[in-house]
């Protein structure tokens, strides 16, 4: 190899900050509801990485303290599914850490998120619990 060539590297992603209105997040949550609602989605399909996405991307652009964990949990999860070596155990672990954080979460907000984050919490739990059986 040359010694001079310029070494291959991921683009680097500007740091622009995320503005997510109400109304989108409440879209974003009614997707993650409808999406969960139905069932755990395909892994061959694209659905369910692009909501994780979505996700890191808000969740990352948050002022709101308390959401490391969940960030961390959502980057976990789509690292496990791009690979083929994550067990089916792992992932329900996963996605019990995203339930639990998000009760805790749901716990703290006063506003119109409470109802439908306990919702999501509940089924990001039960999609763990059938992983896991």
């Amino acid at each position: 190899m040359d010694s001079t060539a310029t070494t291959p590297q991921t683009p680097h992603t500007p740091a622009v900050p995320l503005t997510v209105s109400d109304q989108q997040n409440s879209a974003l949550l009614d997707d993650t509801l409808a999406l969960l609602g139905s069932g755990l989605p395909d892994k061959a399909g694209k659905q369910g990485m692009a909501e994780i996405e979505r996700w890191e991307a808000v969740l990352s652009s948050s002022e709101r303290p308390g959401l490391a964990k969940i960030t961390l949990a959502l980057r976990q999860l789509r690292e496990m599914l791009e690979g083929s070596d994550a067990s089916t155990h792992d992932i329900a672990e996963v996605l019990a850490t995203l339930g639990a954080e998000t009760a805790k979460i749901a716990d703290e907000v006063a506003d119109n998120y409470s109802a439908p984050l306990a919702n999501l919490s509940k089924l990001l739990i039960k999609a763990g619990s059938s992983l896991s059986r």
